[in-house]
């Protein structure tokens, strides 16, 4: 406690060490910081006055602690103010000191108790204790009163006074130390005293003990730090002072003065000495022992502050004997403690003074500072990218080529900090030395520019990394440190525009290209202002600035390139890769310029220029940039709008008259076509389909055209592929946009059916291509297929479109059958099968990827259909089964179709993959044969094939339980569908697919068991029963599972619910558990009766074993246990029939057993009879087996500490313990009132008599090669 004024001589200390004092508020405070309970003093026994109250005439009664008294309330503890931070800390401390100047033992009490509370520890150190016990023994006892039902403690709290808290704590040790740097540390009590507590608290097997005074004790290092630099800077003033005083003259020389400074450069060096064994105390005695602890927050700590020691007092501290505590940590496992190691060095190369210091540290760690930047933690990885940066900046001697070779490629990487941070790198060492510019002179512009050569060089580094897709990353990665030389389009223009300077190389081919590709990237950067994808991490609101930058960059981009583009397009007009990015630039326009800038010349000018390209080039994407070019270029919203509009209506209109008068000749040459009339036809179509895409050609008629093509193409069978491509496409572009037209609702009803007889020709269309010896055309008609079947499925109708539910088409099933066959055909193959690639290419790794990619893309398509239910979802079946062989390759696309169609309908899609089951197992039986063997390969992969279904189901199973049901219901009759091959007696076709099934067994809930069981006895002879024989293994396994967990999880489930009505109770409880088991039967009825739906819903049992009506699963006993032989589950008495033997044979018994058949009424009342006794039977075996079980238990608990030998948990807990519910069900039929068991103590920190010395194993946390390894 502080503040306590005029503490009398005779202190009453409390006596009693155990006495426990109030608890920390830490542990009783409201969310806002107040206590629950009435703040407390710490006081002794009762009757005694509590230490630091005020006594009478005590000064400054109005105010404690910084705080004024409120309602009498009494003096807050140290603990308590600095957690809620109320008060400056400055008077906080101030009241501190002046409480230990009036008595420094009970001051210094509350200061070590303060230390305690801020562990966490409810305990608190009394007068005596402080007196009589040594350190070791406080915390042993503190060890003891510790709390363990909670492993917070204040630094780890969440919260945010809890988050204030630490900063708090931090702040009073550094003012602390700071007020009392004076005296009060020098006078070999307080310091001593503190800095001993910390040091034993730090070596705490207790982690809270050790994380707070390893805090505090880095914390009181870094102030004395402080203080020991205040010291130095006066001891050399003071020095100074003294030698110029003592080389002046003698007459003038103040030998009085000189005596005075011999004297407090004394006491400085004094309190040097003093500081500096405080200092070592605490590096010796925490730092060198926990910079290696456990805990990662604790080495974290370390190293945090040893920084700032180095940083602060370099003369110090900053050499090599410290340093090599932050190299050796860098190789820790936890990148919290890396990443302190690199702040704390930054700090250190950030100063150019200090890099003589830092040569040798350099040289040693310089290699482990190169490979974190590819520490698996980004954030390191930044760090050290920014450390290597600063290195740089100091030297450039130190890091090869290599190192920085090892940087370079990061630009590049997908974690935009890390590649920002390499950008600087790079920037830093090839683009810092510019050419100075003479001041007066001119600004040099275009190839002139200063920037010119840094351009060149980056174009040259791009071309060099070898990544010529990734332009947009490396932009992106050098955009914040180099904007100036990013954005010096004019520059870019003139290197590509004008010839060289004398002297000057020009720009070879390939480096115009990288710098048209990097020009077009940076004009992308400037006007959408968001990185490339994949380096996004989402739309972040712009602020105004960065929106003034954004228009300020497209005025002058739009300027500078509506004038250089037309001649641009026009030097490389016959490069199509160099084309293709420039006509990317005008998207990025600010297309009023053209106007505002009276630059309408200049929109004519390319124009002409895109007109005469889509005359001159093929390629598809050539012809795409053009079309979206027209597309940007043709917005109503401008002036401009009408003369791009006019432009566009005249190409096109030249390329349909074109491809019109091309068609009719072509097709009229029939067989005997000419290969250059082809190419026209495909040139044309190319151009016309490549604009379809991104206008609408509704007013040319080009579905009459294209289908007669696609038609003749059928008829013929000679049609070339790509025409036939490019005409489904075409075609498919034709309806899309009649179908955008309609869609908006102002349409006609002739458009309407138009429309309809368009997409369904075009759909039999397709489906006739699907047939096609061309791979690649059978691709294009079964994507186009799967897009249209998707478009005009019952989803077009939702969202307010009902006038469109005329279009709606269903595929027809001979449609759904040829598409699953193209699957089938076309995707589930091998990679060396793929008839695209060629015998060249088979071992090109990029044509695999491709086609790899291709085939993904085919089956997504097919899986939409299954998910959107556009075909039947049994269909999936087939796509299924392939999960399991094909799971590298389609396995995410598989599983995602699973999960769909289960939320579309969990019934339907648990009978699909029971499908797929059945028909993986009927293919093996085709291969090997009815005689298989089941530990065969085959039988293998279809058994983990279930078991991968079976986890896709999830833990939840009362969502899944009629889908689980539904899949065993399917499966049961699958099984026993087909009569045995080996004639009457033997095994039918298909029962080893029980054994397949029993994967699914876990996912059902303990009644779907018993009922599951029961269909199953259905389909069960008797004879079946007592089979032991290899092939009825399936069988015997299948009932297993049901059974398992099913009638009898445990001997006390049943005897918690099934023998609640037993008569064989004691007398005084056996009424409450007769009402007891009325009102389960009534809880249990609504369970059985739900899952029971399932089964009576249409359940057909196969002719083979169609079983007596007297049979049914609602008169079946579903609490059999395990116990009952398979002769106790189907004996009946002797004059009754089996249920379960084979038709035949019951048919021909009958007539023996059964004169005169019974009326309903009277088998109703037979089997009623019947459960009956079998009921009773049952109750009486529970009973002995319940009385057997307690005679046991209580044998067991008689026998005491025997069975509870080192704290063993009891024998019977696995029998009975298991719930609390199968708990409850035995403690029910217990007739003894109680059952103590009586455990021991179990062993707390009050009887561990040895504490661990420390927690550090330094495997644990550095790499092998650190340790043992000599650095200096």
């Amino acid at each position: 406690m502080i503040a306590a004024p005029e503490i009398p001589a005779d202190f009453p200390y409390a006596q009693d060490t155990d006495t426990q004092f109030s608890s920390d508020t830490d542990f009783s405070e409201e969310p806002d910081g107040r206590s629950s309970n009435p703040v407390k003093g710490k006081g002794g026994k009762k009757g005694k006055k509590p230490a630091g109250d005020k006594s009478k005439g005590a000064k400054g009664t109005g105010r404690i602690n910084g705080h004024h008294q409120e309602n009498g309330m009494e003096n807050m503890m140290l603990f308590e103010v600095v957690k809620l931070g109320r008060s400056a800390m400055q008077s906080v401390v101030d009241d501190w000191i002046e409480s230990y100047k009036h008595d420094r033992d009970v001051a210094l009490l509350d200061l070590i108790n303060f230390f305690i509370q801020c562990s966490g520890c409810k305990g608190v150190v009394s007068g005596e204790m402080f007196r009589n016990m040594q350190n070791s023994e406080i915390i042993r006892r503190m060890t003891e009163e510790f709390d363990e039902d909670s492993g917070d403690y204040p630094l780890t709290i969440a919260g945010p006074l809890w988050k204030k808290f630490k900063s708090s704590f931090c702040e009073f040790i550094s003012v602390l130390v700071r007020q009392c740097q004076y005296s009060i540390i020098y006078d070999e009590y307080m310091m001593d005293t503190v800095i001993s507590l910390l040091t034993g608290l730090s070596d705490s097997q207790v982690r809270a003990f050790r994380h707070t005074s390893t805090l505090a004790a880095m914390k009181l290092m870094t102030a004395l730090v402080n203080v020991a630099l205040n010291l130095s800077i006066n001891m050399d003033n003071t020095q100074r002072q003294y030698e110029a005083e003592r080389n002046k003259i003698v007459a003038k020389r103040a030998n009085d003065r000189l005596e005075l400074l011999l004297q407090k450069r004394k006491e400085l060096q004094e309190n040097q000495d003093e500081i500096e064994n405080m200092m070592n105390a605490i590096f010796k005695g925490v730092f060198v022992h926990r910079y290696r602890d456990s805990i990662a927050e604790i080495r974290a700590i370390c190293i945090e502050e040893i920084g700032v020691w180095m940083k602060l007092y370099s003369d110090a501290f900053l050499n090599d004997s410290y340093l090599k505590y932050v190299g050796w940590t860098m190789h820790d496992k936890q990148g919290e403690v890396r990443l302190k190691c690199l702040t704390a060095l930054q700090g250190l190369y950030y100063n150019r003074e200090l890099n003589a210091r830092l040569e040798l540290f350099t040289s040693r760690f310089k290699d482990r500072i190169v490979s974190m930047t590819l520490d698996k933690e980004y954030d390191v990885a930044v760090q050290a990218i920014k450390l290597l940066t600063l290195v740089l900046n100091s030297t450039d001697e130190v890091l090869t080529p290599e190192d920085c070779e090892s940087v370079y490629h990061l630009v590049y990487s997908a974690h935009r900090p890390v590649a920002v941070a390499a950008g600087e790198f790079l920037y830093k060492k090839l683009f810092s030395q510019r050419e100075p510019e003479e001041e007066g002179a001119p600004k040099r512009r275009g190839r002139q520019s200063p920037n010119a050569n840094l351009i060149k060089t980056t174009v040259f580094f791009f071309l060099e990394s070898e990544l010529h897709e990734h332009a947009a990353y490396l932009v992106d990665s050098l955009w914040d440190c180099g904007p100036e030389l990013l954005k010096d389009w004019d520059c870019m223009i003139s290197l590509l525009l004008d010839d060289p300077l004398p002297g000057e190389e020009a720009l070879t081919d390939r480096q115009e290209t990288a710098l048209i590709e990097i020009m077009l990237c940076t004009v992308r950067q400037a006007a959408e202002c968001h990185p490339p994808v994949g380096r996004g991490t989402g739309k972040r609101v712009m602020t105004a600035k960065e929106k003034k930058t954004q228009l300020d960059d497209r005025t002058r981009m739009t300027e500078l390139f509506a004038v250089a583009l037309p001649p641009l397009l026009a030097k490389y007009a016959v490069d199509a890769e160099k084309v293709t990015n420039l006509l990317q630039l005008p998207q990025f326009f600010d297309l009023e310029i053209y106007t505002t800038g009276r630059l309408e010349k200049h929109l004519e000018a390319l124009l002409r220029q895109i007109k005469e390209i889509v005359e001159k080039h093929t390629d598809t994407e050539v012809l795409e940039t053009c079309s979206k070019t027209y597309h940007a270029l043709c917005n109503e919203e401008f002036t401009i709008f009408n003369r791009v509009d006019i432009a566009r209506s005249q190409l096109l209109d030249e390329l349909v008259d074109k491809f019109n008068r091309l068609l009719e000749d072509f097709l009229q040459e029939g067989e005997d076509t000419d290969e250059d009339d082809a190419y026209q036809v495909l040139s044309t179509l190319k151009r016309i389909t490549a604009f379809h895409n991104a206008h609408d050609l509704s007013g040319w008629d080009l579905f009459t055209s294209n289908f007669k093509l696609l038609n003749t193409g059928i008829e013929n069978g000679d049609m070339p592929e790509q025409i036939v491509i490019h005409s489904l496409q075409c075609t498919h572009y034709v309806i899309l946009w009649q179908l955008a037209k309609l869609s908006e609702g102002s349409s006609r009803k002739e458009d309407m059916v138009t429309l309809r007889k368009q997409m369904r020709a075009f759909c039999m269309m397709c489906q006739r291509y699907l047939t096609n010896v061309n791979t690649a055309v059978k691709e294009q008609a079964f994507t186009i297929l799967c897009d249209l079947l998707l478009i005009f499925s019952h989803q077009m109708v939702a969202g307010g479109r009902e006038h469109l539910e005329p279009l709606v088409y269903s595929p027809e099933d001979s449609l759904q059958s040829e598409l699953l066959s193209f699957i089938l055909n076309h995707v589930f193959i091998d990679q060396d099968d793929d008839t695209n690639s060629t015998d060249g290419q088979q071992d090109d790794e990029a044509v695999k990827i491709e086609a790899l990619h291709k085939r993904r893309n085919l089956l997504a398509g097919y899986c939409k259909l299954i998910i959107y239910c556009v075909v039947e979802m049994k269909t999936g079946a087939d796509i299924f089964k392939q999960y399991m062989r094909y799971y590298n390759d389609y396995g995410d696309i598989i599983k995602e179709t699973m999960s769909k169609t289960r939320q579309i309908d969990k019934i339907q899609c648990a009978k699909t993959l029971i499908l797929s089951l059945q028909q993986l197992f009927n293919e093996m039986l085709s291969d090997l044969g009815h005689g298989f063997d089941r530990s065969s390969s085959a039988f293998c992969g279809i058994k983990e094939l279930a078991r991968r279904f079976s986890l896709t189901f999830g833990l939840d199973q009362v969502k899944t339980r009629d889908a689980i049901a539904m899949l065993h219901k399917d499966g049961i009759e699958f099984s026993f569908k087909d009569p045995s091959p080996q004639g009457e007696g033997g095994p039918p076709l298909n029962l080893a697919f029980l054994d397949i099934l029993s994967e699914f067994s876990s996912k059902l809930m303990r009644q779907d068991k018993r009922t599951v069981h029961m269909y199953l006895e259905r389909f069960m002879t008797f004879q079946m029963a007592l089979q032991r024989e290899d092939c009825w293994l399936p069988l015997i396994s299948y009932r297993n599972s049901l059974q398992a967990g099913g009638d009898d999880d445990t001997m006390s489930v049943m005897s918690g619910y099934s023998s609640r009505g037993s008569s064989v109770r004691s007398k005084k409880t056996k009424a409450p558990a007769a009402s007891t088991g009325t009102s389960a039967a009534k809880r249990k009825l609504p369970e059985e009766s739900s899952s029971s739906e399932v089964w009576q819903q249409g359940i057909q049992t196969p002719v083979m074993l169609s079983s007596p009506h007297h049979t049914s699963t609602a008169m079946r006993d579903p609490k059999r246990v395990r116990d009952d032989s398979f002769m106790g589950v189907y004996a009946l008495p002797h004059d009754q029939p089996q249920p379960h033997q084979h038709p035949q044979q019951h048919h021909q018994q009958t007539p023996q057993h059964h004169q005169t058949p019974m009326d309903y009424n009277s088998q109703v009342t037979w089997m009623l009879a019947q459960r009956q006794q079998e009921e009773a039977r049952q109750q009486q075996e529970r009973a002995m087996n319940y009385a057997k079980l307690r005679t046991n238990l209580q044998h067991a608990i008689r026998r005491g500490t025997g069975l509870m030998e080192e704290d063993e948990e009891p024998i019977v807990e696995d029998v009975m313990m298991s719930s609390e519910g199968r708990m409850d069900d035995l403690n029910e039929g217990m007739d003894f009132d109680t059952m103590d068991i009586d455990l021991p103590p179990s062993k707390n920190r009050r009887e561990r008599s040895e504490l661990k010395p420390d927690y550090f194993d330094p495997a644990s946390i550095m790499d092998e090669s650190v340790l043992g390894v000599s650095m200096f």
